[in-house]
């Protein structure tokens, strides 16, 4: 995908190429807390979220066009494998920044909360 990487940055608002903030469900009192991430982090993830749904319009292809069933569950397997990989890529960015960020705050146990929740529904 030549020249992906500018278009995922310009298809992002200015504010939300460098910050973005969300507030986490009830049982979390509404906390929210500001990610201050950097651009090639954000474009990363994007990029391979756009890859990702490229592919999974391939795989919408193969179906319609009747492809054997073992070749779209090879690239059905491959999708998840990537969606694994963007998530490791998120979990990674959490560690270091936001987990970081809270434990200089003083907010280690309401984040630590946070993050064994969303992994409750993450993981199976």
């Amino acid at each position: 995908m030549n020249g992906s990487n500018s278009l995922a940055n310009e298809s992002l608002p200015i504010s939300q190429q460098a910050e973005h903030s969300h507030t986490h469900d009830a049982n979390h009192e509404n906390a929210a807390h500001p990610h201050v991430h950097s651009e090639d982090s954000l474009r990363r993830i994007v990029n391979r979220l756009s890859r990702i749904e490229g592919h999974v319009r391939g795989i919408k292809t193969m179906v319609q066009q009747s492809s054997p069933c073992p070749d779209v569950l090879l690239q059905i397997a491959a999708v998840r494998g990537a969606l694994d990989r963007v998530a490791r890529i998120v979990l990674d960015e959490h560690l270091t920044e936001c987990i970081a960020r809270a434990a200089k705050e003083g907010n280690m146990e309401t984040e630590i909360e946070q993050l064994k929740a969303a992994l409750d529904r993450f993981l199976p």
